[in-house]
């Protein structure tokens, strides 16, 4: 009713004063709205990390405003039931152990049995005034909640509920009016604002990490190119005289050995003590050239393995049976220690996950990893039992498989020498090796971390105990990142 001149030679002053009252009450209502509008708008703008946050603000705004004693949050699940995901309450019926555990060990469904599941099922705002009155209301809700009245006002977005606001009355049956209804409604289209942002944000984080990961790929390769090029000039450039300081080598050892042969009939004609220093001088001289020989064997692996590092080509990509692959390099790696050392011979223990399935590799590249993974593991048992004077000692090497999700996990353990924590840190630097000269290049695990992490997008970490074993940890994903390889990792 508007107040106006005419209107108030009319009153009493009794009616008056009431009219007046209200006229305020519902300007101060209408501002708390408005302030309440405001709060939650600001909320939603700055809070898009935090849903959770927004939601419950939302919730003990409405709760406030419409005057319920307690309330709550439902949001869908992956199996189709909607459980709760935010609760406020007031006084005595807010907070009900008993209830919130029920709504949230059993999520509400489509259905007739709740004012929220109806609300679901036909996609409006449902008023119960008492549920006492509902037919067919769920009992265990019934027997815990002590409310009688009940709201829910579903969260829609293009037609599909993507969430329910509920709010309660305790004690008596309490109806909420039509306005506050309206206002709660204009909550729930500001909740499927706030989820709305926070999913697009969600979707742009991901993108832009994405496109960060390709960046990242991209830069990696073009180092690793550059890199390649530096490197294979560099090895082409070292091996032309190093081919000449090996064949030399070689020949003069056999100069000598011809030297010798030469002098032998002239020794009778020297001097014991002549005799002896040509004899000690050639030998010297033998063993200097073998050396020799030796360290330039070594440096041509090397070189060899510069060249392989360098080598641009990714192989073919394609899924491929991981067991399958890692019994065949097990055997592979096992009959070529035997044909290489006489005597060799090693305890084998396989435990492949049959869950493991296909998992998508560059399969040449991958073998690789697993074969000097496994020879390292080979040469370790193998040199502990050398050196061991425990002659029980029993050379083992173990194999595991396991599907970890959207991840496979790839475990190679040796009870061999170990690793001292100095070298630990150093094993998949390039060049780096503990074996002697002549067994090792140093190149094997640095080339292996390449291919796992860098073509694959994994991860190799080692396990280790000084004296007892040695654990290498391969982890690959089931599917390869688009543009996971970069061109500059080797194929053999």
């Amino acid at each position: 009713m508007t107040i106006g001149p005419d209107t108030v030679g009319k009153l009493s002053n009794e009616e008056l004063t009431r009219q007046l009252a209200g006229a305020l009450a519902e300007r101060d209502e209408l501002q708390a709205q408005q302030a309440a509008t405001g709060s939650i708008l600001k909320e939603i703008s700055r809070s898009t990390f935090d849903l959770t946050k927004v939601l419950q603000s939302l919730l003990d705004s409405a709760m406030h405003l419409g005057k319920a004693t307690s309330g709550g949050m439902f949001l869908p699940e992956s199996d189709g039931g909607y459980r709760m995901a935010v609760l406020a309450g007031e006084g005595p019926q807010g907070s009900d152990p008993a209830l919130e555990k029920t709504l949230r060990d059993r999520p509400i469904r489509p259905g007739r049995d709740t004012t929220t599941g109806l609300a679901l099922l036909e996609r409006r705002t449902v008023h119960t005034p008492d549920i006492n009155a509902m037919p067919g209301y769920r009992p265990d809700i019934v027997a815990v909640g002590a409310y009688r009245t009940n709201l829910a006002v579903p969260m829609l977005r293009d037609g599909e509920v993507v969430g329910v606001i509920v709010l309660t009355r305790g004690g008596a049956v309490l109806p909420f009016t039509d306005k506050q209804i309206e206002l709660i409604e204009t909550f729930a289209a500001q909740a499927v604002i706030a989820i709305g942002n926070v999913r697009l944000f969600n979707e742009l984080r991901d993108s832009l990490e994405r496109l960060k990961a390709a960046q990242d790929n991209l830069i990696q390769a073009e180092k690793l190119a550059s890199l390649g090029q530096l490197t294979a000039g560099i090895a082409h450039e070292i091996k032309n005289p190093l081919n000449f300081v090996n064949n030399f080598a070689d020949l003069s050892a056999e100069l000598v050995g011809e030297l010798r042969g030469a002098l032998d009939p002239a020794k009778t004609e020297l001097g014991a003590e002549a005799r002896a220093d040509v004899d000690e001088l050639t030998e010297m001289l033998t063993a200097n050239l073998a050396k020799v020989s030796q360290h330039g064997r070594r440096a041509d692996s090397i070189v060899k393995n510069m060249l392989l590092h360098s080598r641009e080509g990714g192989g073919e990509r394609r899924r491929v049976d991981l067991n399958a692959s890692v019994e065949e390099s097990l055997n592979l790696a096992y009959h070529g220690a035997r044909a290489e050392k006489p005597g060799f011979n090693m305890t084998l223990e396989k435990d492949l996950d049959p869950a493991l399935g296909e998992v998508e590799l560059y399969p040449q590249e991958f073998v690789r990893v697993l074969l000097n993974l496994i020879s390292n593991g080979f040469y370790a048992a193998h040199q502990r039992k050398i050196d061991s004077a425990d002659a029980a000692f029993e050379p083992t090497l173990r194999v595991t498989t396991r599907a970890r999700g959207d991840h496979a996990e790839i475990r190679i353990r040796d009870n061999g020498t170990g690793i001292p924590d100095s070298v630990k840190e150093k094993i998949f630097n390039p060049f780096f090796t503990t074996k002697p000269a002549g067994e090792g290049t140093g190149l094997g695990l640095s080339l292996s971390f390449d291919i796992v992490v860098k073509q694959h997008g994994g991860t190799l970490d080692v396990e280790t105990e000084p004296g007892t074993f040695t654990e290498f940890v391969v982890t690959v994903p089931r599917q390869l990142a688009a543009g996971a390889a970069p061109a500059a990792v080797p194929s053999p």
